[in-house]
C-alpha cells in the first residue's frame, strides 16, 4: 500500500514561562496511514489526541520529528489536509450552498465550477434539496453534513476529523457514523479520526491507534479485521465486543500486551 500520511518521532513540548518548566504532550509518535485507509485514535482524556491532529494539520509545530503527506514535510496548514471539527462552525449568514462553496471562493475557483462541485458534495452527504437553507434551519446532524461537504469539496489528500459527532445525541451520532462510512467509501479519502468512543472507532476504522496517557505515545495499533460494508448491527457482534474489551484494556493499562516499539513507524 502507498503511504499517504506519516509521523516520524513527533514530539511536542510546551514551555511554561511562569514555572520555567516544559510540559511534554507528545513523545516520539511514529505511525503511518496508507492511502484510502480510515484510522482512528483513542486514548485516555488528556493524552494528546487532538494536539496530535493539530500538529498533523500544521496548526501547531512539532518540537521534534516531522509529519509527511505524500513524502512532503508539513510546515503549516495546507489544501492537502482538511479538518472537520466537533463544532460545525458554519457561517450563519450563508446558505448551505454558500457555506460549502466558501473554501473554493477563497481558492479563486471560478464561480460556476465552484457551485457545480459544491452541489456534487451536498448531494453526496445527503442534503440535496437543502442548498438554500441557512444553518439555523438545520439539525445538528445536518450541520455536520454541511461541515463534511465543505471539507470534501476542497479535495484534500487527508481528511482530519476531531470528534465530529461528540455534540450530537446518541441516535443521531450512530446515524452519522453509518453515513460517514457511506460517504468515505464513495469519496475514497484517507481519514484520521479522533474520538473518545471506543465503539465508534471500531465501527468506522480499518485500524485503531491507542495512545498512552500523557505524554502521548503510541501504545498499540489494533486491526479491525471485520468485513465491509458495515451496519450498526455489527455492534452486537461478538467480534466487535472482543475488540472493545481489548482496546479498553489497553487504555486502562490492564492489558498484558507490550507497548508498540517506537523505533519504527506503526503501519496503520
Amino acid at each position: 500500500m502507498r503511504i499517504k500520511l506519516q509521523a516520524r518521532d513527533v514530539s511536542l513540548a510546551y514551555q511554561q514561562p511562569r514555572t520555567g518548566t516544559s510540559l511534554l504532550a507528545l513523545d516520539r509518535i511514529n505511525l503511518e496511514v496508507a492511502e484510502g485507509e480510515f484510522v482512528s485514535v483513542v486514548g485516555p482524556s488528556g493524552c494528546g489526541k487532538t494536539t496530535f491532529l493539530s500538529v498533523v494539520d500544521g496548526l501547531i509545530p512539532a518540537t521534534g520529528g516531522e509529519i509527511l503527506v505524500d513524502g512532503v514535510a508539513v510546515t503549516k496548514p495546507g489544501p492537502d489536509r482538511a479538518v472537520v471539527f466537533q463544532d460545525a462552525s458554519l457561517l450563519p449568514w450563508r446558505t448551505v450552498l454558500d457555506n460549502v462553496v466558501y473554501g473554493l471562493e477563497c481558492a479563486h475557483v471560478k464561480a460556476r465550477e465552484a457551485r457545480e462541485r459544491a452541489r456534487q458534495f451536498i448531494d453526496m452527504v445527503g442534503l440535496n434539496g437543502f442548498e438554500a437553507s441557512y444553518p439555523h434551519e438545520l439539525s445538528g446532524g445536518m450541520q455536520q453534513r454541511v461541515n463534511l461537504a465543505r471539507a470534501l469539496v476542497m479535495d484534500p489528500k487527508v481528511l482530519l476529523m476531531d470528534e465530529p459527532f461528540a455534540a450530537l445525541d446518541a441516535q443521531t451520532r450512530e446515524t452519522m457514523q453509518e453515513e460517514l462510512l457511506r460517504i468515505w467509501m464513495k469519496a475514497g479519502k484517507t481519514v484520521l479520526f479522533i474520538t473518545h468512543q471506543i465503539d465508534e472507532a471500531i465501527f468506522l476504522s480499518d485500524r485503531v491507534i491507542v495512545f498512552s496517557g500523557r505524554p502521548g505515545r503510541v501504545r498499540a495499533s489494533v486491526t479491525v479485521d471485520i468485513e465491509r460494508p458495515r451496519s450498526l448491527r455489527l455492534k452486537r457482534d461478538p467480534r466487535f465486543h472482543a475488540l472493545e474489551d481489548r482496546i479498553w484494556g489497553l487504555i486502562q493499562g490492564e492489558s498484558e500486551q507490550p507497548d508498540v516499539a517506537q523505533e519504527h513507524p506503526v503501519a496503520v
